[in-house]
C-alpha cells in the first residue's frame, strides 16, 4: 500500500509538472516562441493604405495616385552579386556600393528602391535576374503640375522614410489623407517561396479619405494665368490672389507666384514651399481703410456725407505730418470722397471719430490680430500690439493700412463682412470628405463673427462701388457691371523707414456688387513698372473678374 501510494505520488507530482511546464511554454512565453517561430517560417510585411484623393469642385483629381513599385532581392538567391549591381545601378540611377551593402546582408528580403514607375520595372523585369522581385506600391501624383502648388503642398518623407503630407492640404489633412496601414505575415518554404499570406486582425489596412474642395478648376486657370501675366508684366518680385466665395467662406482659387512643381518638390528652394497667401504679413495699405470706415460707420459716429474738416492740408501728430498720397487736398471732403480718393488725412479724421479703443474693437471683430481658421497647414499670426503700446501716430496710420500688418487670407476674410451683410465666414478650401466606405461629410459654412450691421455692409457697399467708378483704377473696370473695390498702394518699411519706390500693390473686391458671387484680393510685390496699385494689381483684378463674371454668365447691368 505504501508503495502504491509512492507510485502515485510520483506519478501526480510529474503530472502537474508537465502542466506547469506547458503553462509556462504555451502561456507565459507564447508570444516571444511565436515571434522566434515566425521569424523561422515567415516574415512580417507592411500593407500600405491608399493616399487619399484631392478633387476640385467638378471631381476632377488634382493629387491623385499613381501605380508603382518596390524593388526588393533575396540576397540568398542570388548567385552572382557583382553583376547585379553592375546591372542595376545604371537602371535606378544609384551607387553601386548601397546595393552591395544590402546584398552582403544575411537576410531572405532585402528593400532596394522604391516608388520605381512602371518603364523602369518593365527593364528589370526583361533582364529576368535570379532574387530580384517587384512589389506593388503607389506613389503621389499631380497631374495638373504646378497648378494650386501652394494649395496642395506636397508628399515627402519623414525621418523613418514614410511618406507624409507637407504645406497646404497635404500637410493640414495628412491624418485623414494617409489612412492606416495593415499587417500581413507571409509564410514560406524552406526555399523561402512564400506559400501563404494572413492579415493581422488587430492591424487592418484602412485607405485614406478623399478631399472634395470649393476650388473651381475654371477659375483657378484664370487666376493662375492673369497673375502670372501681371507679375511679368509690372516686372513685380511676386505676385498672389485668391477668390473666395463670400457667403460660404469656400476658396475657388488662390495662387502665388513664383511657385514649384509638387511632383518634383525637391529640386526647388525650400521658402518656395510656403503658400505666401497665408503665411506672409505685410502692412496693407489703402485696402484696409473700407474697414476702419465700417467701423465709424456702424457705430453711427459719421454717415456717407459727413465732411472731414481736417482736410484742407496735411494733418501733424506731433512732429509726423500725415499727407494724400498724391499731395492734392478737398476741404470739406465727404467721406464717400475719402474712400474714392484714398485721401490718409479723412482716414485720420475718422480714426479719430472713432477713438483708439474703439477702433481696436472693430479690428477684432474684424479678425485682426488672429489666424483665419482656414484649413490649410502654415498660416501665420499677424497679431495686433497691446493697447499701451499704441501711441497718437500709431492710432493715425493704422487707419490707412500702415504700421499695422495683416496675413492675406486675413483682409481677405475680413472683408467677407462686408460682401456678406456684416457675417464674416471662415475660410475654407476642403468642402466635403469624402470615406473609404462611400460616406460624404460636408463641411459647412461657419460665421465667424458679425462686425457690422447689414445696413453698414450695403452703406459701405455702395461707397466702394463709387470708389471703383470714379477713382483711380476706373479706365480697367469692366463695362456694366457694379463693382465694388479699394486699391492699396503700401510702403515697405526698411531698416526704420518707409522705402518711397518698394511697395506692395493691391487691389480688393466683390461682385456682383449687389449680390456678390465672389470676393477677391490681388497682391502685387515690389512692381517696377509702377508702384500704384491702381496700375497693376487693379488691372489684374478687373482681368479676372471680368473672366468670371463671363464663367458665371452673369450679364453687365449697367
Amino acid at each position: 500500500m505504501v508503495r502504491f501510494r509512492l507510485i502515485l505520488f510520483i506519478f501526480v507530482f510529474l503530472f502537474f509538472l508537465i502542466v506547469l511546464r506547458l503553462f509556462y511554454w504555451q502561456v507565459v512565453r507564447a508570444g516571444e516562441l511565436a515571434s522566434l517561430g515566425q521569424a523561422q517560417y515567415g516574415r512580417q510585411i507592411t500593407l500600405t493604405a491608399d493616399r487619399g484623393e484631392i478633387k476640385t469642385s467638378d471631381g476632377f483629381e488634382i493629387a491623385a495616385n499613381k501605380l508603382s513599385y518596390l524593388i526588393f532581392a533575396n540576397p540568398k538567391e542570388v548567385k552572382d552579386k557583382e553583376r547585379l549591381v553592375d546591372v542595376l545601378a545604371p537602371i535606378l540611377a544609384v551607387d553601386t556600393a548601397s546595393i552591395s551593402a544590402l546584398l552582403a546582408l544575411d537576410r531572405f528580403w532585402v528593400p532596394i528602391q522604391t516608388h520605381v514607375e512602371d518603364d523602369v520595372k518593365n527593364k528589370i523585369e526583361e533582364l529576368n535576374l535570379p532574387g530580384i522581385g517587384f512589389q506593388e506600391q503607389s506613389i503621389r501624383f499631380y497631374p495638373e503640375a504646378s497648378m494650386s502648388a501652394h494649395l496642395l503642398g506636397f508628399v515627402g518623407k519623414d525621418n523613418k522614410a514614410l511618406d507624409r503630407g507637407y504645406f497646404g492640404l497635404e500637410g493640414y489633412y495628412e491624418t485623414q489623407l494617409k489612412g492606416k496601414a495593415g499587417v500581413a505575415i507571409v509564410i514560406h518554404d524552406a526555399s523561402d517561396r512564400p506559400i501563404l499570406a494572413k492579415m493581422n486582425d488587430n492591424a487592418m489596412r484602412a485607405d485614406g479619405k478623399n478631399l472634395v474642395l470649393h476650388v473651381d478648376r475654371t477659375i483657378q486657370f484664370i487666376l493662375d494665368r492673369e497673375l502670372k501675366r501681371g507679375v511679368e508684366q509690372y516686372g513685380a518680385v511676386g505676385g498672389m490672389a485668391a477668390v473666395m466665395d463670400p457667403k460660404t467662406g469656400g476658396i475657388l482659387a488662390m495662387s502665388s507666384f513664383p511657385t514649384f512643381d509638387p511632383r518634383h518638390y525637391g529640386e526647388y528652394s525650400d521658402d518656395l514651399y510656403k503658400n505666401p497667401f497665408i503665411a506672409n504679413t505685410y502692412e496693407p495699405g489703402s485696402t484696409f481703410k473700407p474697414l476702419v470706415m465700417a467701423s465709424a460707420l456702424d457705430a453711427g459716429l459719421i454717415k456717407p456725407d459727413t465732411k472731414c474738416d481736417i482736410c484742407a492740408g496735411p494733418v501733424s501728430i506731433g512732429e509726423y505730418d500725415i499727407r494724400t498720397w498724391d499731395n492734392k487736398y478737398t476741404a470739406d471732403e465727404t467721406m464717400t470722397q475719402v474712400i474714392q480718393h484714398s485721401d490718409n488725412t479723412g482716414m485720420v479724421f475718422t480714426g479719430r471719430k472713432l477713438g483708439l479703443d474703439r477702433m481696436l474693437s472693430y479690428f477684432k471683430k474684424f479678425g485682426i490680430g488672429e489666424t483665419s481658421g482656414i484649413d490649410l497647414q502654415g498660416e501665420a499670426l499677424a497679431s495686433l500690439r497691446e493697447r499701451d503700446q499704441w501711441y497718437p501716430i500709431d492710432a493715425a496710420t493704422a487707419t490707412f493700412g500702415q504700421g499695422i500688418t495683416v496675413t492675406p487670407i486675413e483682409l481677405l476674410t475680413a472683408f467677407s463682412a462686408i460682401a456678406n451683410e456684416g457675417q464674416r465666414m471662415e475660410p475654407h478650401v476642403v468642402r466635403m470628405i469624402q470615406t473609404a466606405d462611400g460616406k460624404e461629410i460636408q463641411i459647412p459654412p461657419k460665421v465667424l463673427s458679425k462686425p457690422i450691421s447689414s445696413k453698414t455692409a450695403k452703406v459701405m457697399t455702395e461707397m466702394m462701388v463709387n470708389a471703383v467708378d470714379k477713382g483711380e483704377a476706373k479706365w480697367a473696370k469692366p463695362k456694366g457691371y457694379r463693382i465694388a473695390g479699394k486699391t492699396g498702394t503700401a510702403q515697405i518699411p526698411v531698416e526704420g523707414h518707409y522705402d518711397a519706390n518698394k511697395t506692395i500693390a493691391s487691389f480688393v473686391g466683390f461682385a456682383p456688387a449687389d449680390d456678390p458671387k465672389f470676393l477677391m484680393l490681388v497682391i502685387i510685390d515690389r512692381p517696377t513698372t509702377s508702384i500704384y496699385g491702381a496700375e497693376t494689381a487693379a488691372p489684374i483684378f478687373f482681368k479676372v473678374a471680368k473672366n468670371i463674371l463671363n464663367y458665371y454668365g452673369i450679364a453687365p447691368t449697367e
